[in-house]
């Protein structure tokens, strides 16, 4: 179901779930939508399409789930913000087929991740968890002998985007040796050099990070055979998604002293919410420092993260813009005076545009201004017409009312 007119921003109602930064709702209301709701929890199934059944815009992070059956039972919803890097928790080509974009924050939490990455280096290599524990358990282990500066070392980065490239900086100015694979060519920062293979990095990284995405090439990347490749004095830190490392062969090679240590922030599985069980093979290893998925969790990331996708959410509303939606196409279309913006989102086949634009031509309207961009199965066309004209155009195009087939979604902003 199609917004007819355009809403009025206080009758636009949004909900936030699990504990978005208040700068979220701080940006929307500096922006006119006052109509917000700001929940500390994550909601499941029945009670999440309850709650959000009637909303327009929803922003979640990572524990929420946004499943197909949860977008069949929503007829308003417009957008969905993740307020993270992650996008695995919505089922993006649904909401794309429903006309629903969803935007997510690439950049915003880069350093938290890059210095907690930088910060786990030097304790692997200081080996500080192992004897802090110690030191709980009234031991002294005041040992030499298994301390090692970073100065000198080889980092050995895979992925070299936003969060590996930050990484890269860091680890130089504390005079580290710096290494990189990556499947796309990556201009490398200092000097840091780039290594064809990932095989070739693993054997002479001293510490290795992994800051990939998760897909079906990445899947347990780390396999039992590709941890045999590291020196058996090297170290793994996965800060990146949780099923790129094979955790019971990790646990088998830190088990048999093939591999010094590790530090892994990411989880195949991990509990909903504070206080559930957490279950994993490295439990129990003083070798292994394990944390919560807390690589982006400093009050900076999360006040950034806020920010930055209420904007992205704020500039769909208030004028269609989709740049930075990660199952869109990308358009932004900048705002022409005294017009009328007409969105058209339809599926993504021959003769869309032409029927559109005879709807336009019939009617002898002017157009002010127009974009059309198609990703996939979608296609999107913005509209600027005269304003006298353009309610009228819009129920033409409006498939429900005799409008062009393969519509799926219309809008108008003004």
């Amino acid at each position: 179901m199609s917004l007819p007119l355009s809403l009025s921003k206080d009758k636009i109602r949004i909900v936030l779930l699990e504990g978005i930064h208040p700068r979220a709702v701080e940006v929307f209301r500096e922006h006119g939508y006052t109509n917000v709701e700001s929940l500390s929890s994550t909601l499941a199934d029945r009670s999440l399409v309850k709650k959000i059944g009637d909303a327009h815009m929803v922003g979640i992070r990572s524990r929420t789930q946004i499943s197909p059956g949860v977008l069949e039972g929503v007829n308003k919803l417009i957008a969905i913000g993740c307020f993270c890097i992650g996008i695995d928790q919505v089922s993006l080509e649904d909401a794309a087929a429903k006309g629903i974009p969803v935007f997510n924050a690439p950049h915003s939490n880069t350093r938290s991740v890059a210095e907690m990455v930088i910060g786990l280096t030097i304790m692997l290599l200081r080996d500080i968890f192992p004897k802090s524990l110690a030191a709980h358990r009234h031991e002294w282990k005041k040992s030499k002998g298994s301390s090692y500066e970073v100065r000198g070392k080889t980092l050995g980065i895979v992925g070299y985007g936003h969060i590996g490239s930050q990484v890269s900086i860091l680890a130089e100015a504390m005079g580290m040796r710096v290494v990189y694979h990556d499947i796309q060519t990556k201009l490398p920062l200092g000097n840091a050099r780039s290594v064809d293979s990932l095989d070739s990095l693993l054997e002479i990284a001293d510490v290795v990070t992994l800051h990939v995405p998760e897909d079906e090439s990445t899947r347990k990347m780390m396999t039992g055979e590709k941890l045999g490749r590291m020196k058996g004095s090297a170290c793994l830190i996965n800060a990146s998604r949780g099923g790129v490392v094979d955790l019971e062969a990790l646990a088998d090679a830190l088990k048999s002293g093939r591999l010094r240590g590790a530090a892994i922030d990411v989880f195949p599985r991990e509990p909903g919410s504070s206080g559930e069980y957490f279950a994993s093979p490295l439990i129990g290893q003083e070798n292994v420092i394990l944390t919560p998925h807390i690589g982006g969790s400093t009050l900076e990331a999360q006040e950034n993260i806020g920010a930055e996708v209420a904007n992205t959410l704020v500039y769909f509303s208030d004028r269609g813009a989709t740049e930075g939606a990660v199952n869109f196409p990308a358009v932004n279309l900048q705002p022409n005076e005294h017009t009328h913006r007409i969105l058209h989102i339809h599926e993504n086949k021959p003769g869309m545009l032409k029927a559109i634009n005879e709807k336009v031509a019939n009617r002898d309207i002017n157009v002010l201004g127009q974009y059309l961009e198609t990703r996939r199965q979608i296609g999107y066309v913005v509209l600027d017409v005269d304003p006298e004209v353009s309610r009228q155009l819009l129920q033409e195009l409006r498939v429900e009312l005799t409008g062009i087939d393969g519509t799926i979604r219309t809008r108008v902003l003004y």
